[in-house]
């Protein structure tokens, strides 16, 4: 995996880690979470809710990896992508499990969605680890194209999913809503920070600290919406 070193700015060198230490901390916390959690939901939906756990379990462990390279020195882009390439496609199935898709279509759009988002992560770290702008152009734009695809075909059964609903479950899935769409935007800007801006410190310690926030948002806080949603639908029948 191709590394790069840490700068020298002690503040900023200080800030990234923390950032990292955080990612670590709640992931790890949210993983114990969502373990407790998964009885409290009906049969149906606990798959959903443990899926939840694994995510952020899989996340606790690379965030743990990368924020132990920072303090050696080295930033590893391979352990997030590493992080991503697994726990995207995971939070693709746990919002189908719980959003009370038919059988058949949610098998339909696991078969598409999950090959689309290992697709978007297997793209996106080509251009991350190229030293040249145009190279990392022209991954970035291959890379939107599964990365819109999905965000469109989630938005639109999230909304189909909402309409279905009134009440706890309608507003838990808005919730949910906004979390997603305002969240995975974090990423392409993020991607584009070195292309768009001069290669500095202070720049590479907004894109690690953007990126951790987004993280601990798509994935932990993503969970408990997830969680809300399982809970909501569950109602009586738990």
């Amino acid at each position: 995996m191709d590394t790069v070193s840490v700068f020298k700015d002690y503040d900023l060198n200080q800030l990234v880690f923390n950032a990292l230490s955080f990612g670590t901390a709640v992931m790890l916390g949210a993983f114990v979470y969502f373990l407790t959690q998964i009885k409290s939901v009906a049969k149906q939906y606990q798959s959903g809710v443990a899926v939840s756990a694994v995510v952020v379990g899989i996340a606790g462990y690379h965030y743990y990896q990368i924020m132990n390279a920072w303090h050696d020195g080295q930033v590893n882009e391979g352990y997030r992508y590493a992080d991503w390439l697994i726990t995207v496609p995971l939070l693709v199935i746990e919002l189908l499990i719980v959003l009370g898709v038919a059988r058949d279509r949610r098998k339909m759009l696991m078969t598409r969605l999950v090959p689309a988002s290992a697709l978007m992560i297997a793209l996106g770290y080509p251009g991350e680890v190229a030293t040249d702008d145009a190279t990392k152009w022209t991954f970035w734009i291959l890379a939107m194209i599964p990365f819109i695809y999905i965000l469109v075909t989630l938005a639109g059964e999230l909304k189909a999913a909402k309409a279905r609903e009134t009440g706890d479950v309608a507003s838990s899935i808005s919730q949910a809503t906004t979390v997603l769409l305002v969240t995975w935007m974090v990423y392409p800007i993020g991607f584009l920070l070195p292309v768009l801006f001069d290669v500095t410190e202070g720049v590479e310690t907004g894109r690690q600290v953007a990126y951790t926030i987004a993280d601990v948002t798509a994935k932990a806080l993503y969970g408990v919406m997830i969680l809300n949603i399982a809970k909501a639908r569950s109602g009586d029948s738990h």
